[in-house]
This record gives structure tokens, C-alpha cells and sequence, in this order.
């Protein structure tokens, strides 16, 4: 049987993979063989009358935080469930998270498997034959064995981010409903979902994207992309910087602060993702928005679909874990149920 408080081994998720890629199992158990290695919903009950379900995130930020409280509280909140969270200790440790996913679908201790792949290709072959539930969790990936993914809507999210942005810039007077975009790789397929839904926001709301600038979404090409903007546009400015991730808009910011740029004093910054410092730079008056996943729901309804596809229930193939938009106005009381529910650092 597996504990059901395995939140806190995550900080130690390379020991935990070396230990399980030794074992095949959390409890010393071999690995199965392919006769057992997979469960029918009517035997996946494990001995005790509860689902054991091993939870594979890709990261420990902010973000993924979120996430794993949401999944650790869905575990404690049911008895018919154990949960095992682990993670690569990297946003690079790509064989350590395979030999994560592999583990656990060799591992006849589990009946359900959800994962959130930092290589969506190679978890797709990995998960080609096993006869285990699987999800996909926050990153997609192709699979006839998945059952269901459960993430943001990245597109909607970001369409009502680029509305809101243009209706903050009225409030604030702009003459010209000037947008420009920072984004990430071009073929990236999160940050282009994202590019176009600020773009169908932005436009539909009466603005005009004038510029997209692809940074790869990292800091110091955001800065250089937001340097040149303001040289390009240091007559009349620009009324909207819409940004497909956090770290991007935090650059834009501190770019626009060092500027000392009157025209773009009143620039309306909006970011993506919810993590804490972009949040606090709302508060804070530094950006406008964010539009934050709510991360929490996401892991929550990640286990949520995982016992109704145990139980022989039909869910739907996406699952729309939602956004909110963060601004001026909202952000006291979103810090608050953060605090609330122990995923935010004071």
C-alpha cells in the first residue's frame, strides 16, 4: 500500500527515481511482468479496497506546486486513494523522468499513471502498450492509451487576458490600442495556442497587434525584444505588451521601468502562468494582469478523472482545468485563498 502523504518527496525526486528505477516499486516489490503489469478497472482496487495512482509532474516551481497540493488534497480528501508524486530533478533531466514513467508502468503496484511530460514524442511511445489507466497532466501528448488530458485552455485562457488588456488601456486613456506580443519559439505549440488567442482577444476588443516578437520564452531575449520596441516606438508608444509566459513580462517590466519612457509609463503589461513573482508584481502596480492556471484545480481534476476512468466512467478527452485573470482589483483576495490553501510563500 502506498502513503497517502508523499507530498514532501517530491524535493527529493532524484533519490526517489534512483530508488524505484533500482526496486521497480516504492516498496521493494519486483517489477511486473507483462501479464500483471496492468490492471482492468475491476481489478485495479488494490488490496485494501483503494486505487493506487502514481503521479509523474515534470517540474517543482510555482506552478507545479499548485499542482501537487491539488493532487496530494484530492488524495487526502479520499480514502479509496494513494498517491505517489515524484519528479526529474531538472527542466533537462529527460531520461531521469523516462526511467520515472517507466518504473511506474512496469510497476503492478499501480492502476493509473498521470503524466506531465517534459518529452511529449518519447512518453507517447513509452505508453504505446500499457494496459494501466493513463492521463495526460498541464503538457499534452499523443496516445491511443490516454485517457484523458487535463490542462489549461491555452487559447481561451490568453483570448480573455487580451480582451481584458485592451479594456484596461481604455481606462487608461490610450489613443491608439497598440498591442505587441512576446512569445516563445515559433512551432511551439503552448505559446503558439497562446500568441493566437491574445491576438483573437486583443483584435476582437478593438485592438491592433502591431508586433509579435518571438523570444523563446526566456528573460533576456524578452528584454532586448522590449528594447527595441521602445526605440521603434519611442514617439508614440505602445498601449499593450501582452506575454505568453511570466518570466518574459517580468523582463518587459523592468525594461519599460528603466526606460524612464513617458510614453510608455501607461503601457498595460499582461503576463501568463500565476507565478508568485508576476502576481506580486500586480499587487505591486509593476504589471497590469496575469492570467493565471489555476494549477490547484488542475491537479485536483487530474485525480478526479483519474478514479472515474478506475471506475469505468467515461470523461471527457480535455479537461479544462481554467485560468483567471489576476489584476489590481483581485489580487489581495488570490494571494489570500493561495495562502489558504499552502502554496504560497510569505
Amino acid at each position: 500500500m502506498l502513503k497517502k502523504k508523499l507530498f514532501a518527496t517530491l524535493l527529493a525526486g532524484t533519490m526517489i527515481a534512483g530508488m524505484m528505477a533500482g526496486c521497480g516499486s516504492s516498496d521493494g516489490s519486483a517489477p511486473g511482468t507483462p501479464d500483471t503489469a496492468g490492471s482492468s478497472s475491476a481489478d485495479a482496487a488494490a488490496s485494501d479496497g483503494a486505487y493506487d495512482i502514481s503521479v509523474i509532474v515534470k517540474l517543482t516551481d510555482g506552478h507545479f506546486t499548485r499542482i501537487m497540493a491539488g493532487v496530494q488534497a484530492y488524495a487526502d480528501e479520499h480514502d479509496n486513494v494513494n498517491v505517489e508524486i515524484v519528479s526529474p530533478s531538472s527542466a533537462t533531466a529527460y531520461e531521469e523522468q523516462l526511467n520515472m514513467i517507466e518504473t511506474s508502468l512496469s510497476n503492478p503496484q499501480f492502476d493509473a499513471v498521470i503524466i506531465s511530460p517534459l518529452q511529449s514524442d518519447t512518453t507517447s511511445t513509452l505508453t504505446a502498450n500499457t494496459d494501466k489507466k493513463i492521463l495526460a497532466l498541464d503538457t499534452d501528448f499523443t496516445s491511443d492509451t490516454k485517457s484523458a488530458f487535463i490542462g489549461t485552455g491555452n487559447r481561451d485562457a490568453a483570448m480573455k487576458g487580451g480582451q481584458a488588456a485592451v479594456e484596461e488601456a481604455k481606462k487608461r486613456g490610450a489613443a491608439n490600442l497598440t498591442a505587441v506580443i512576446l512569445t516563445g519559439a515559433q512551432g511551439d505549440e503552448t505559446h503558439d495556442a497562446r500568441l493566437e488567442g491574445y491576438r483573437e482577444g486583443i483584435e476582437s476588443a478593438g485592438g491592433t497587434v502591431v508586433e509579435v516578437q518571438y523570444c523563446d520564452a526566456v528573460a533576456d531575449r524578452a528584454a532586448a525584444a522590449m528594447e527595441s520596441v521602445i526605440s521603434k516606438y519611442a514617439s508614440e508608444g505602445i498601449a499593450i505588451v501582452c506575454s505568453t509566459n511570466d518570466d518574459m513580462v517580468m523582463a518587459a517590466a523592468k525594461v519599460i521601468q528603466d526606460s524612464n519612457s513617458p510614453v510608455f509609463s501607461n503601457t498595460v503589461l499582461c503576463g501568463f502562468d500565476g507565478n508568485q513573482p508576476a502576481v506580486e508584481a500586480v499587487r505591486d502596480g509593476m504589471i497590469a494582469m496575469d492570467v493565471v492556471q489555476l494549477g490547484y484545480d488542475m491537479g485536483y481534476k487530474a485525480m478526479e478523472a483519474a478514479v472515474k476512468v478506475l471506475d469505468g466512467e467515461a470523461v471527457d478527452s480535455f479537461i479544462d482545468s481554467g485560468a483567471e485573470i489576476v489584476t489590481a482589483d483581485t489580487v489581495e483576495s488570490y494571494i489570500s485563498s493561495m495562502k489558504d490553501r499552502g502554496v504560497w510563500d510569505d
